[in-house]
């Protein structure tokens, strides 16, 4: 390192980015320390203070850190802080710094702050273009005036409400990029963002929340934890995933689905009507996941209707992969099913199917669908058959099971059983 020239070393040691190495490599030599103010980016990891006996307070030295760097790019602060300290480090590096994340851990403690809170702290850093908050609570509008270069927004295991994140979202006109994981709190959300291309939703709660997404460019949307859903431009969305563990989906409202490549949908209960209206607009589908264990309007739970073999892979052509699971293989193995089936039909794209089967009953008309997606899938070069908790008291469990062997032997190639 002492032959190498000194715009080398600062090269190489403005790499750094974690707050204990920068500050170990102070103490090398001065020209060392000469070449921190080149660091981009700053981490402080939970840990970072856990043993420090010092007099200055821990909020002192991050400042001190943060404003010794010239043009601090990212700044990542996992450690605990106060709203005084954020306000201070931000203050610093406003004019430089373009990511910014933070551990607010705001659901844990109260915050003894006199002046703004530490979210309407973030609002004097102007240049932002990505903005990740932990543990956030956002049960106010934060005090932001708008962020126009900001494009990704990321707020994870937060507390909401709904005027407050739309508020917060009306200060981010320009996103591209929206997570929202683990938040709860929220019961209708409304999401205008003319240039949100990426946008994943995963509400905690009781499932029963409405969602409204209106972005002509969206790309990539999945959502977990809605009953309504409404999406009326999706003329650029190619990646849809639809869950809710804990509720019931009602309704989905979406625009023609002319150019969507993969498509998931899973929860314990979806009213037949959402289901078959995503299944009618997906014509252009090349991978398809359902797992739905049950429909139904109301709180029944209710087997899923028949579904007809050959007219739902006439809608569904471009299909490549398929994984069904439980209820939806169900639905294509009832009597009148396979009823279309002729030498003639063709399922021309698919090439791989995974089945997962959970019960015995009409095994003769399971074994006749399995022999019919091997017989009428030309391109078919893997199905996978997943036996999951299958529980019978008598034989009829041992006999479905020893066909799907004989099933599996025939076709030994294609076929395997997990």
């Amino acid at each position: 390192m002492e032959s190498l020239p000194e715009a080398v070393v600062q090269f190489i040691l403005a790499q750094l980015s974690s707050a204990r190495d920068v500050a170990s490599c102070k103490c090398v030599s001065k020209r060392w320390k000469d070449s921190m103010p080149y660091v981009c980016s700053l981490y402080f990891p939970r840990n970072s203070f856990e043993n420090y006996s010092g007099v200055e307070h821990p909020d002192s030295l991050i400042w001190k850190m943060v404003s010794s760097v010239e043009r601090l790019e990212e700044l990542v602060v996992y450690c605990p802080f106060s709203c005084i300290g954020l306000a201070s480090w931000l203050m610093a590096a406003d004019q430089s710094l373009t990511s910014l994340e933070l551990r607010m851990d705001s659901l844990l403690e109260h915050e003894a702050c006199l002046g703004p809170s530490k979210l309407d702290c973030i609002n004097v850093v102007k240049n932002l273009s990505s903005l990740k908050l932990w543990g956030a609570l956002m049960t106010d509008s934060p005090k932001w005036d708008g962020f126009a270069k900001l494009q990704t927004l990321e707020i994870v295991g937060a507390r909401l409400e709904d005027a407050a994140l739309s508020s917060a979202l009306q200060s981010c006109p320009n996103l591209t990029n929206l997570l929202l994981l683990g938040c709860e709190g929220l019961r209708s959300v409304s999401i205008e963002l003319p240039l949100l291309e990426q946008c994943k939703l995963d509400f905690y709660g009781a499932g029963n929340c409405s969602l409204s997404v209106v972005s002509s460019k969206i790309r990539s949307l999945e959502v977990q934890g809605c009953s309504w859903i409404r999406v009326p431009e999706t003329q650029c969305l190619t990646h849809l995933s639809i869950s809710n563990n804990a509720g019931r989906v009602y309704k989905v409202d979406f625009g023609k689905l002319s150019v969507l490549e993969f498509l998931s949908i899973r929860g314990i209960q979806w009213c037949w009507d959402a289901i078959s209206s995503i299944l009618q607009l997906a014509t252009e589908v090349k991978h398809l996941f359902m797992k739905v264990e049950f429909t139904g309007d109301y709180e029944t739970l209710q087997p899923f209707p028949e579904i007809d073999f050959v007219d739902f892979f006439n809608s569904h052509r471009k299909l490549e992969k398929f994984d069904i699971h439980g209820a939806m293989f169900a639905g294509l193995c009832q009597k009148n099913s396979l009823k279309n089936v002729d030498s003639s039909f063709v399922i021309p794209c698919l090439t791989e199917v995974a089945i997962t089967v959970r019960s015995p009953l009409n095994a003769e008309q399971k074994m006749c669908t399995l022999e019919s997606l091997v017989k009428h899938g030309t391109r078919l070069n893997s199905m996978v058959i997943k036996i999951l908790q299958m529980k019978s008291s008598h034989s009829s469990a041992d006999d479905f099971f020893e066909e799907i062997c004989k099933f599996r032997y025939l076709h030994r190639k294609i076929v395997r059983i997990e």
